[in-house]
C-alpha cells in the first residue's frame, strides 16, 4: 500500500527525534527509486543533479521545473522527500513563504533553504 503524505511527512519527522540518518539526493525519478529498493528511509533532491541532467548550470532551473521535478519524485516513490529549495527562488521573504507553500503543495515532507541567492546576493 502506498503511504500518504502525511504518512511521508510524519516518517520524516520521526527520523529526526533521535540519531543520524542518510539523506541521498536522486537526480531522478530513476534514482529515486534504485535509492528506495536500496534500502533508504528518504531522499533530498538535487538541484545540481538535476540542473546538470537537464543540460544546464547549477541554479539554471526556475521554480516551476523544480516544482514539477518535487512532485515527481514524491509521487515516485514510497519515501519522504526532502527539496533542495536553492534560495527559494526568491527575493523577499513573503515570495520565500509563498514559493515554500507551492513546495508544500507537491508533497514535500521538508526543504532546505541556502544561506546564498543564485545572484550572489544573502539568502535567508
Amino acid at each position: 500500500m502506498a503511504r500518504t503524505i502525511a504518512e511521508k511527512r510524519e516518517a520524516f519527522r520521526a527520523l529526526h527525534e533521535e540519531g543520524c540518518f542518510i539523506l541521498p539526493n536522486p537526480w531522478d525519478v530513476g534514482s529515486a527509486r534504485m535509492m528506495e529498493h536500496m534500502g533508504f528511509s528518504t531522499l533530498a533532491s538535487a538541484s545540481s543533479g538535476y540542473s546538470w541532467l537537464q543540460g544546464r548550470p547549477e541554479n539554471g532551473i526556475g521554480l516551476d521545473d523544480v516544482l514539477e521535478h518535487l512532485g515527481s519524485l514524491v509521487l515516485a516513490t514510497d519515501l519522504p522527500v526532502n527539496a533542495d529549495f536553492e534560495s527559494g527562488f526568491a527575493h523577499d521573504l513573503e515570495e520565500l513563504a509563498a514559493n515554500v507553500r507551492l513546495a508544500v503543495n507537491v508533497g514535500v515532507a521538508g526543504l532546505s533553504i541556502e544561506d546564498i541567492r543564485a545572484d550572489g546576493g544573502p539568502g535567508f
